[in-house]
């Protein structure tokens, strides 16, 4: 069995110019010592080549994908690829290869996993780039995230494994959905350490408003059973309020405090509400039985790589 001091798994998508970029840079910070395992998301236009590696005296693989899979599944192939193929990778690095996330901020997450206290340590974003807009949907997203999780998400795809880590996540299926929700599942202790996010190194940005928001809503979907208890609790209650306003309402109109036309209508409405409610409380019982997908079985990763090319330049390859 191979070890690896520092393994780093980066998508990749139609951004050959960045990743090349962020390689170079990560030879600079890291050395020749660190393993890059790039997964090609499927690129049709700039599919990755294992130039960006040889320019950057790096070894490593290029996984390419038979088709786009999305950001957050690419991540948790090259994880699965990591815990079968390179099970001596002591530290694995996930990060994005555009260059927001700083290949120099590394040693920052590296430094916190050396206390035995931890199994990850993830970048919570100390400052950001984007647009007053996006900071303010974010702010309202992680709002909302923690009244229907009762969990806080402050971090994204930068982090950095211990072993045990990296096994346990390429075990869930929930990492095929979003990688930070599958963290924060897992019941793995996190290191969270403020880093500030870089710029991009060239192009513009794949992810839209609604690649976003789509992302948020998957980072609910893997705590689906707890929003849909706390969905099903919400509408109890209100269903059960619907209840006591129509009691109250019965007691006013049978001692004479009604005026005409009003107690029909509070009624009406009243039954309304309890039947919605009721119906939605209905699904949300039936739907937690759902929720939980199936287990991820061993190697499953494979059925999406169409090709694996390997660069080791310490054979001159």
């Amino acid at each position: 069995m191979r070890t690896l001091p520092l393994v780093v798994v980066m998508p990749v998508y139609e951004d050959r110019e960045a990743s090349s970029q962020l390689l170079l840079e990560l030879a600079r910070e890291l050395g020749t010592s660190a393993f890059v395992v790039a997964v090609d998301d499927g690129s049709v236009r700039e599919p990755l080549e294992t130039t960006g590696l040889l320019d950057a005296g790096l070894s490593g693989v290029v996984l390419r994908l038979r088709r786009n899979v999305g950001h957050q599944r690419a991540i948790a192939i090259g994880l699965g690829f990591v815990a079968d193929e390179l099970p001596g990778a002591e530290r694995v690095v996930v990060m994005d290869s555009d260059g927001e996330d700083r290949p120099a901020t590394i040693h920052t997450l590296l430094e916190a996993l050396q206390s035995e206290e931890f199994d990850i340590a993830v970048a919570q974003r100390k400052s950001r780039v984007e647009t007053a807009r996006f900071r303010a949907f974010y702010l309202l997203y992680k709002l909302i995230f923690g009244a229907l999780t009762g969990r806080r998400i402050s971090f994204g795809n930068f982090m950095v494994l211990k072993p045990v880590a990296v096994r346990r996540l390429a075990a869930m299926h929930e990492s095929w959905t979003h990688i930070a929700g599958a963290v924060l599942g897992s019941r793995l202790r996190l290191a969270v350490c403020p880093i500030d996010r870089g710029a991009r190194y060239a192009g513009r940005s794949k992810m839209n408003f609604v690649g976003l928001a789509l992302h948020g809503f998957k980072g609910l979907m893997v705590f689906a059973e707890d929003v849909l208890v706390r969905v099903g609790l919400a509408c109890v209650f209100i269903s059960g309020m619907a209840v006591l306003a129509a009691v109250a309402a019965v007691v006013l109109k049978l001692i004479g405090f009604a005026t005409p036309g009003w107690f029909s209508v509070a009624i009406g409405v009243l039954f309304l509400v309890f039947l919605q409610t009721a119906a939605l409380t209905l699904m949300t019982l039936m739907l937690s039985g759902v929720a939980k997908g199936g287990p991820v079985l061993s190697g499953a990763y494979r059925n999406f790589v169409e090709e694996v090319i390997a660069v080791d330049v310490s054979d001159g390859d």
